[in-house]
């Protein structure tokens, strides 16, 4: 499946891109001379609790009550 189509493939293939998108669940990014406009996703009811988009995410998180010292913040520079 492509992630990226121009408007004039989009305007081609409409139902069959949105067909594609509510099977696989990716969106797909409509372009205009290259430059991403328009994202195609499928719809979600509002009132989800956005961590569970998050959930299984995070892969490996060590130390989280240690403090961070300030070499380590990449804003201060």
């Amino acid at each position: 499946m492509q992630d990226q189509v121009s408007k004039s493939q989009f305007k081609a293939k409409a139902l069959e891109l949105f067909r594609q998108v509510e099977s696989s669940g990716k969106p797909i990014i409509v372009t205009d001379h290259g430059s991403p406009t328009i994202e195609v996703r499928r719809f979600c009811k509002k009132g989800h609790n956005p961590l569970d988009t998050l959930k299984g995410s995070v892969i490996e998180y060590e130390g989280p009550t240690e403090p961070v010292g300030d070499d380590e913040w990449e804003a201060l520079g």
